[in-house]
């Protein structure tokens, strides 16, 4: 039997096909599994320990591919988790009466905090009422009124006793705006009576009466030096005596206040007793708490004028702010530990910020305006966040490892980070923070953060790895159907037969390019999901079927193909020149991949190569303009590996080889065409033609073995579509390396035309096999002469090589022969002789 008939794949291995009779069911609607992840064993036990592990520096990193079930899944872990657990401590900011800059961070049991805002709002309203009335109360002002009375009457006698002291010495006290004036007094005798007027009554003669009046200026000025220096020695000591008496009266008005300020304080307190009784009485008093609320008692006896007027006036704008306090972190002690999942997680919304109200061009800010951040509201529970999120936000990595490193977190302003100039602001005390982070990335975030941040092992120390694929098998396969029908289920979907969840179970295998193995990304999963229903619904099928399913396939590859459409186009109008008949020697039709963002297909190009005489070996043209990336190259180099390893053995290799990607104007690299530049090497050097109508993909080691390659659905269908666009022959087919059988999920369309005979598939293990199959001629062996087997491609192409290496050593030899001739010339003596003829 011929190599073209033994290493033809036969149609069953083409596609993996899933029995929908095993399953077990007719419509997913008979099912009744419970909600789990398949597939991802390592990474579920990864995140069950991580959760266990209650020590600093384990939090969890979960790695894996976009759509794996990475985040559904530890949100949904973490959900249960938290639930269980105790709800942890609310946290409070509150006024500090003896460092107002300095917020203070009070802890209160779960559900606490809003209570206790709620109570100090309370509180305010009553003290409006409690003090308005005990400030009116009539008691309270004759108590007031009689310190006040007494204050005056002893003022009254110190005055009295000041103004006697000075008559005594001849002096009158006047007060001005300037203060007290000294005023000598002189004494006049008063104007005597009218004659006859006492003569009349019959009485003795009275005494003579005196008036006293002030001392003018001129009068003191005509008095002696002696009298003057009298009276002014007098004066003085009436004016130190009334700074004595002033200093009295200033002390007994301070007493005066303090009596009022010890009546007034009375009063509130008796007033305030019993709110604040109460309010203690509600509230578990630890010592921070228990400390600001005695310092709160006094701040409200000392400024109860405040409360008196919101009392008397209700349009009075009065600021009881400081009394109340800010809920800065609530949980509900019903609802467990709390689950934070930040989705954009901004320096604030991690860490927390203190927002700032204009006023009249004034930016105001206090205690209140202080808000809590993802990690803050976190506390004592869990934090999930996207690690490219975090990362593309400014600060917000630092911060997340400031926090998990110092275990609290103090809230600042990045301007006070960045500005040039201190701004004076809010520095409120900082908070503990006990929270298990959870980040979510891909193996790339994941491995730039081992190797380019030293802290990053240290803070997270749990890996969960979620695999992009998992094995297939009848028990893997009916899991699938159980994840198909929760998800038709929990969205409302119309049914899916056993067929169609055959073909999505197949859709699945597909994706990961491997009979044997299953994709886990089950958000592309779900879009075919949403996609058939929606097909279904639209034929008015009560479900949804294998057509359905099909069609969706279908339709999503039409809205993403328009990039290869214009490849076939431009093949069809044969500006692409691919030849999918006849043989050609030194041609053949390679595969290359073409990765677009949401699609991928498969397109064949042209490979050449030209042989001649020379010394340069193989050369690749784009390597040469710099067009080929290393992995390329590499395969390259392999080739003359192999061609030393084959023919020169015995004689050297003097060869120049071109190998060209024809109409190729963008990047190549890969060495998954190394197969076919060596068959085009071959070709060329033995003469022997290739066979057109076969495309070939593979690369190729140092001994000839052909290795496997990824994309190889889509290099078959690719050159399937440029053989169906000229019409399908029956001679045509791919040939791929046999290591990539397993992977093999072709579309219908191609089993199609393999099961009518006219697409065929090969599969070869070694470059002997792969050329015999594209030349009809055997590759020959090396027998015991050490020759290879007459008429065979090795046997021609080390006869080309060897006709080439004996004409060259000829040319070798006559270019040295002509050289030692010429030196042999040059070295005669000179005898003057011109060698010229008789004539």
């Amino acid at each position: 039997m011929s190599v073209l008939e033994t290493k033809k794949v036969p149609l069953k291995d083409l596609r993996k096909r899933t029995d929908a009779a095993s399953l077990g069911f007719a419509a997913t609607d008979e099912l009744t599994c419970s909600e789990q992840l398949i597939g991802q064993a390592r990474a579920v036990s990864a995140i069950s320990y991580a959760l266990e592990v209650d020590s600093k520096g384990y939090n969890m990193f979960v790695v894996g591919a976009p759509g794996s079930g990475r985040t559904t899944y530890a949100l949904r872990e973490l959900r249960e988790r938290a639930a269980k657990m105790k709800a942890p401590d609310d946290w409070i900011y509150v006024y500090n009466f003896d460092e107002p800059g300095e917020p203070i961070a009070i802890s209160l049991p779960a559900g606490c905090g809003k209570k206790l805002a709620a109570a100090m709002d309370d509180l305010v309203e009553d003290l409006k009422v409690n003090l308005g009335k005990a400030f009116d109360n009539s008691e309270y002002e004759d108590s007031k009124a009689s310190l006040v009375k007494a204050f005056q009457e002893h003022v009254g006698e110190l005055m009295e006793s000041l103004r006697t002291y000075a008559l005594e010495l001849n002096f009158s006290i006047k007060r001005t705006p300037q203060g007290f004036v000294n005023l000598p007094l002189i004494k006049e005798e008063a104007p005597k009576p009218e004659e006859g007027d006492d003569a009349a009554s019959g009485e003795e003669k009275a005494e003579p009466e005196f008036l006293t009046r002030e001392m003018q200026p001129d009068e003191f000025e005509k008095l002696s030096e002696e009298d003057q220096g009298d009276i002014q020695k007098k004066s003085d000591d009436i004016a130190q005596h009334t700074l004595e008496t002033l200093r009295t009266m200033r002390e007994r008005e301070k007493e005066l206040k303090e009596k009022i300020k010890e009546l007034d304080g009375e009063i509130c307190r008796t007033a305030i007793q019993p709110v604040f009784s109460e309010l203690r009485e509600k509230f578990p008093q630890d010592e921070k708490l228990a400390d600001w609320m005695d310092k709160l008692a006094d701040d409200i006896i000392e400024n109860y004028g405040m409360f008196v007027t919101a009392a008397r006036d209700e349009n009075a704008e009065v600021d009881f702010s400081r009394f109340t306090v800010n809920v800065f972190v609530s949980n509900d002690p019903d609802q467990g530990a709390p689950l934070i999942r930040e989705t954009n997680p901004t320096y604030y919304n991690l860490a927390g910020k203190i927002e700032y109200e204009s006023r009249q061009g004034y930016l105001y800010t206090d205690f209140h305006r202080i808000k809590a951040g993802a990690m803050q509201k976190a506390c004592g529970g869990y934090l999930l966040l996207e690690a490219e999120n975090v990362l593309r936000q400014f600060m917000s990595w630092d911060a997340l490892k400031r926090v998990l490193t110092s275990g609290e977190l103090t809230i600042e302003n990045l301007g006070e980070h960045l500005g040039y100039i201190p701004v004076a602001s809010l520095r409120p005390q900082a908070i503990p923070v006990n929270v298990k982070v959870v980040m979510v990335g891909t193996y790339y975030l994941y491995h730039l953060l081992n190797v380019y941040d030293p802290e990053f092992q240290k803070i997270f120390k749990i890996k969960a790895d979620f695999e992009s694929d998992m094995p297939r098998s009848p028990d893997m396969e009916y899991k699938m159907a159980c994840v198909i029908a929760q998800f038709v289920s929990e969205h409302g979907h119309i049914p899916f037969t056993a067929e169609a969840v055959a073909e999505v179970i197949e859709c699945a295998a597909r994706l990961v390019d491997d009979q044997d193995r299953l994709s886990t990304q089950f958000n592309k999963i779900s879009e075919i999901l949403t996609e058939a229903t929606v097909w279904a619904r639209m034929d008015s099928s009560k479900t949804v079927d294998l057509k359905h399913v099909k069609r969706t396939v279908t339709e999503r590859r039409n809205r993403a193909n328009l990039v290869e459409e214009h490849y076939l186009r431009a093949f069809e109008t044969e500006v692409i020149r691919i030849d999918t008949d006849g043989r050609a020697i030194g041609q053949i039709n390679g595969l290359t991949v073409i990765p677009l963002v949401d699609y991928t297909f498969g397109h064949p190009v042209r490979i050449s190569a030209n042989v001649y005489m020379g010394a340069e070996g193989v050369v690749s043209v784009e390597r040469e303009v710099k067009m080929t990336g290393p992995i390329h190259n590499k395969g390259l180099l392999t080739l003359s590996s192999y061609l030393g390893r084959m023919y020169a053995q015995d004689m050297p290799i003097s060869v120049t080889a071109r190998i060209a990607f024809e109409q190729t104007y963008g990047g190549i690299e890969g060495d998954s065409a190394s197969s076919a530049e060596l068959y085009c090497l071959l070709s060329a050097l033995s003469g022997a033609p290739l066979r057109q109508d076969i495309a070939v993909t593979g690369s190729v080691d140092q001994f000839g073995g052909v290795q496997p390659i990824g994309g190889v659905n889509e290099k078959i269908e690719g050159f399937f579509n440029y053989c169906n666009i000229r019409g399908l022959t029956g001679t045509q087919g791919v040939m791929i390396p046999a290591r990539n059988v397993r992977h093999l999920m072709l579309r219908d369309d191609v089993l199609e035309a393999v099961e009518k005979g006219k697409f065929t598939i090969w599969a070869v293990s070694s470059i002997g096999e792969g050329i015999e199959i594209l030349t009809g001629i055997p590759a020959g062996i090396m027998e015991d002469d050490g020759n290879y087997t007459e008429g065979s491609i090795h046997a021609r192409t080390k006869e080309c090589l060897k006709g080439w290496y004996e004409r060259a050593a000829k040319l070798r030899q006559a270019a040295r022969r002509k050289t030692e001739d010429d030196e042999g010339d040059s070295d005669e003596p000179d005898d003057g002789f011109d060698g010229g003829t008789d004539e």
